[in-house]
């Protein structure tokens, strides 16, 4: 993502337009692999040496209240960030840690009718994504 569509978004939603910002949430659109906070500040501490550990978690924080990003914890409870906020769905590998992107529309459609069927009660669904577990069988782990 570029910095003007990063000031763009910062400013729909009513956020000031920062350095900190930028840098955080381009680190986390780059970084395209589900990346952790320390990830972030590993990233970003090559062209903003500056920045401090505090100020990337008040800027996650806020990108997340603001619904700019979403978080995805993992098995081991470790907390990653997500830029794509688009409807999908994780492969989650259980030896590795290493969250891949799943897109499935029959998927989402399945289990949107499964929940309208159900109607939990007292219950308002805002989203259903699972986190699927399991371990991958190519590529790096």
């Amino acid at each position: 993502m570029k910095v003007g569509e990063i000031s763009a978004k910062l400013n729909e939603k009513g956020l000031k337009v920062t350095p900190q910002r930028i840098a955080v949430f381009e680190a986390i659109s780059k970084l395209s692999n589900h990346p952790t906070a320390d990830n972030v500040i590993d990233y970003i501490r090559n062209k903003h040496p500056n920045i401090a550990t505090a100020t990337v978690y008040k800027v996650l924080d806020a990108l997340v209240s603001n619904e700019l990003i979403k978080k995805v914890k993992t098995e081991k409870d470790v907390m990653r960030y997500d830029a794509i906020l688009e409807k999908h769905h994780h492969l989650y590998c259980s030896e590795s840690d290493r969250i891949e992107d799943f897109n499935d529309e029959e998927l989402n459609n399945i289990l949107e009718m499964y929940f309208k069927k159900k109607e939990i009660p007292d219950f308002k669904i805002e989203d259903i994504k699972l986190q699927i577990i399991g371990k991958f069988t190519k590529g790096d782990q």
